[in-house]
C-alpha cells in the first residue's frame, strides 16, 4: 500500500503535542500539511515536523494527494471543518468532543455517510494498555459479571495546557467549548465505560458548577470545571464519575470496576497500572504503561490506528457513532441538575 499525506486544520496544543509528532514517527505517512486561521503558528509547526503550511483549509480540501485530515480545530468548528472535509474525500480524524451539538454531530455522520470515508473520533483511552487488558478481563468474565463502577479525570485545568497558557482560553468560553470540563475530560470516561462495558450509560443524574476558574477579566467562567454524577447503563450497571478543571495536585485518571469476584482497579498506582483484587484475597499486578497526562505526552496509538484504518480499509476503533452516543450522555449531563 503506498504511503499517505495528511492535512491538519488547527496549530494548537493538540497538534502540537500529538497529532504532529504522532503523524511524523508513522511510517505511512509522507507528509503533513498545516492550516491555522493564523498563518505563522502553521508555519511554525510546518518547520517543526519538515511540513508545509497552507494559508487557506481549501488548500487541504483541494489537494488530491491530501488522503486524510486531522480536524483540530476548537470545539464550536468540527461540524464546519470535519463536515467539509469528509464531503470532499477526505478521511477525518475529529478531536473531541465531536460537535457542540447532537444536531451538529449528526451532520458530521451525514457527511461520513454521503461520502463513504472513515470518520475516527479522538477518544484515546480505548487504546491505553491498561484499558485494553481490562477489557479482555471484562469480556471473558473472569472476575463474573460487572455490578458497579467508579470513574474519575480531573487536572489542574486547560490554561496551563493551551498554547498561551492563559485564563482567556477558548476552553473557558461558552460559544467555543460549550460543555466545559463534560467535553473535555468526562466525554472520555464515558467513552471509555462504553467501550470496557460493551454497554451504553441510559440514565444520568448530575451536579455541575463554575466552582472556581476564573477567565481573563476574573469573572467566573462560563462553563462548568466540575461535574460529578451517577450514571446507570441500559444493562442495569450503575457507577459515578467525577470530573474536574480545579485538581490542584497531580492527575487523577483513575477507573475501579466492580464485579461478582473481584475488583479492577486502573491508574491507581503508579508503577501497577492495572492491579486485580480477588474476593478470596489474591492480588494480581499488572504493569503495563505509565498513562499519558499532560505533563508526560507518551504516543496514545491514535494516528496510528487512524492511519491503519485507512491503509487497511477497516472500520476505525472509535467511530462518529461511538462518540454521538458519548456526546448524547454528556448532553444528558449538563441539562441534568
Amino acid at each position: 500500500m503506498k504511503n499517505i499525506n495528511v492535512g491538519i486544520i488547527g496549530c494548537g496544543s493538540i497538534t502540537k503535542f500529538r497529532h504532529a509528532p504522532e503523524y511524523k514517527a508513522n511510517p505511512y505517512v509522507d507528509e503533513i500539511v498545516f492550516f491555522d486561521r493564523n498563518f505563522e503558528r502553521a508555519k511554525q509547526l510546518a518547520a517543526e515536523f519538515g511540513g508545509r503550511a497552507v494559508e487557506t483549509v481549501e488548500e487541504l480540501y483541494n489537494d488530491p494527494t491530501i488522503v486524510a485530515i486531522s480536524d483540530c480545530s476548537s470545539n464550536e468548528t468540527h461540524h464546519i471543518n470535519s463536515t467539509n472535509a469528509l464531503l470532499n474525500g477526505k478521511h477525518v480524524l475529529c478531536e473531541k468532543p465531536l460537535a457542540v451539538s447532537i444536531a451538529y454531530a449528526e451532520e458530521i455522520l451525514e457527511a461520513q455517510r454521503k461520502s463513504g470515508k472513515k470518520l475516527m473520533v479522538d477518544h484515546n483511552q480505548r487504546l491505553t494498555k491498561a484499558h485494553k487488558k481490562a477489557k479482555e478481563l471484562i469480556d471473558k468474565k473472569e472476575l463474573g459479571e460487572v455490578l458497579t463502577f467508579k470513574t474519575s479525570f480531573g487536572h489542574q485545568g486547560p490554561e496551563s495546557w493551551g498554547v498561551d497558557k492563559s485564563n482567556a482560553t477558548w476552553f473557558f468560553k461558552k460559544e467555543r467549548s460549550h460543555s466545559g470540563v463534560a467535553g473535555d475530560l468526562g466525554i472520555h470516561k464515558i467513552d471509555l465505560i462504553h467501550y470496557l462495558l460493551s454497554d451504553e450509560v441510559e440514565d444520568v443524574h448530575a451536579f455541575h458548577g463554575a466552582l472556581d476558574k476564573v477567565d481573563e477579566n476574573g469573572q467566573p467562567i462560563e462553563v462548568c470545571d466540575n461535574v460529578v454524577c451517577a450514571l446507570k447503563t441500559k444493562k442495569g450497571r450503575i457507577g459515578t464519575a467525577s470530573f474536574s478543571w480545579t485538581y490542584y495536585g497531580a492527575e487523577d485518571n483513575t477507573t475501579t470496576i466492580y464485579c461478582q469476584y473481584g475488583i479492577i482497579k486502573i491508574y491507581h498506582h503508579p508503577e501497577d497500572q492495572l492491579i486485580v483484587e480477588m474476593k478470596d484475597g489474591t492480588v494480581i499486578k499488572y504493569q503495563l504503561e505509565p498513562i499519558q497526562t499532560n505533563d508526560n505526552q507518551t504516543n496514545t496509538g491514535v494516528i496510528d490506528a487512524f492511519v491503519e484504518a485507512i491503509i487497511q480499509d477497516k472500520d476505525p476503533i472509535v467511530t462518529g457513532k461511538d462518540a454521538l452516543v458519548s456526546l448524547k450522555v454528556i448532553e444528558k449531563m449538563l441539562v441534568s441538575s
